[in-house]
């Protein structure tokens, strides 16, 4: 693969060690956090089990902790777990719940330690590399987000069902609600290597946070009109352990936050709020944290940094401020739900841009498996305009034996897209059609229940409607 930097194998092999994991605990995902002043406080469901900190949100676990660690890993559902795992708006942070507008994606390598750049070509195309960066993880990572939403790739395409400007509580998006944007020509905004200083040896969240700072003054990015679709990735160099990376006390991969959070501290914020992940030397621990998790052998060395990376960028896109975004009950993010699948439906696997082919992991998508949910790895792009709204037929009330013929209708603001329909709950000998969406059959039960029917476009875009039956 044209992405793929070769390099010494570690010999350790855990590729199969998390095939019955499906989700991972998003910390604090679905806690409510001091907003900023004057900012309403998210709602939320049910706390996600600790990792010890309330800043590691989305937290991706080591597949195989450090010794002595605790394991961050509460439980385990099915790829496509249904109304339990359904991801459900917090309310939002300072008006903030999504990442609204083009993302951004900004790369820091931070520290001295990253050494004398360069250059490499991947797939065509030229990226910065760094002498201190034997295993190559410096121009993989531009790659892979230079290379998001182009060449076809659908997978960052997942994201864009969920949005702000609805309900707390809402599991659905409405027409002229505000989702999250999406790119064509890749998200990468930039790149420093930031040397002023060598990279602490384990830098605090608290230095983390006043890194981002420091790379969007870097980046003259200093109003929040400049950060609002914006994300700062600080990639720690090899041989240190940022928040306790690769320890004891951090048995996880990667994790992200925003500088506002009071659990971080004082942070001084130059710059003002904004979103930024924590995204350590994952080679150093080798198939803990993903590598020959999709490719066995040299091509999947680098594996577990675009599958981490894209868990984090898929979760700050969906949780901006967490937890203001998107999370379920338990607490889990979009990209938790989903992590460290290797079988069956939602396994990670290789996405293909114009910039090469990537290892990802599956994202939690609300509207799949027929709306119950499912973890995906392509979605068509859904954007504000895209809106398919189901006329409600009101309550029904049908005789016993008797034939129905009730015609459902959808209105969709793209009048070039197809609608499918789908209906829950109805009583057996009854059936809608997908394409038409008219339900017939008839039924000698006597029956009340709801029932819910759904129409979807192909752009992604859905709505439903619920209304009693009667028979």
């Amino acid at each position: 693969m044209a992405a793929r930097i070769p390099g010494q194998r570690d010999g350790r092999r855990v590729r199969n060690a998390c095939a019955a994991l499906a989700a991972v605990c998003a910390v604090a995902g679905g806690l409510a956090v001091a907003a900023p002043a004057g900012a309403a406080t998210p709602a939320a469901g049910p706390a996600a089990p600790p990792t010890g900190t309330a800043y590691r949100h989305g937290a991706v676990p080591a597949i195989v902790a450090p010794a002595g660690a605790i394991s961050t890993v509460p439980h385990a559902l099915s790829a496509n777990t249904t109304s339990p795992s359904t991801l459900a708006y917090r309310g939002g942070v300072g008006g903030v719940g999504v990442l609204t507008g083009t993302p951004q994606v900004y790369l820091v390598f931070y520290g001295s330690q990253w050494g004398t750049p360069g250059s490499t070509t991947l797939g065509g195309h030229t990226y910065t590399s760094y002498s201190g960066d034997a295993r190559g993880v410096a121009p993989v990572e531009q790659a892979f987000f230079a290379g998001l939403g182009t060449g076809g790739e659908t997978w960052s395409g997942v994201v864009t069902q969920y949005c702000q400007g609805i309900a707390t509580g809402a599991t659905t998006c409405t027409p002229g609600s505000t989702h999250v944007g999406s790119s064509n020509h890749g998200v990468l905004a930039g790149v420093w290597e930031d040397t002023a200083t060598a990279s602490p040896a384990a830098a605090t969240a608290a230095q983390l946070a006043a890194e981002a700072e420091a790379a969007a003054v870097h980046f003259n990015n200093t109003t929040a009109a400049s950060n609002r679709s914006t994300q700062y990735v600080i990639v720690s160099p090899t041989g240190t352990h940022p928040d306790g990376f690769g320890t004891s006390s951090g048995s996880f991969c990667a994790w992200h936050d925003y500088t506002g959070d009071p659990s971080l501290g004082t942070v001084a914020q130059p710059a003002g709020t904004l979103a930024f992940t924590n995204m350590p030397y994952l080679p150093d621990v080798g198939t803990s944290c993903g590598q020959d998790f999709v490719n066995p052998g040299a091509a999947g060395l680098l594996d577990g940094v675009t599958i981490v990376g894209g868990h984090e960028y898929a979760e700050t896109l969906t949780d901006q401020y967490p937890a203001g975004g998107w999370t379920s009950g338990q607490g889990e993010e979009a990209g938790d739900l989903c992590a460290w699948l290797n079988s069956g439906a939602g396994a990670a696997t290789d996405v293909s841009t114009s910039a090469g082919s990537f290892a990802v992991q599956s994202i939690w998508a609300n509207d799949g498996n027929g709306g119950t949910g499912a973890c995906e790895t392509a979605h068509p792009f859904v954007t504000a305009s895209n809106a398919v709204v189901v006329v409600n037929p009101g309550a029904q009330t049908l005789a016993r034996n008797a034939q129905v013929n009730l015609q459902i209708r959808a209105t969709d603001s793209d009048s070039g897209a197809t609608v499918t329909f789908a209906a829950s709950g109805l009583p057996a000998g009854y059936v809608i059609n997908p394409s038409t969406g008219r339900i017939t059959g008839k039924s000698m039960r006597v029956i009340t229940t709801s029932v819910t029917v759904r129409a979807a476009d192909t752009t992604g875009a859905s709505g439903s409607a619920t209304f009693t039956w009667s028979t």
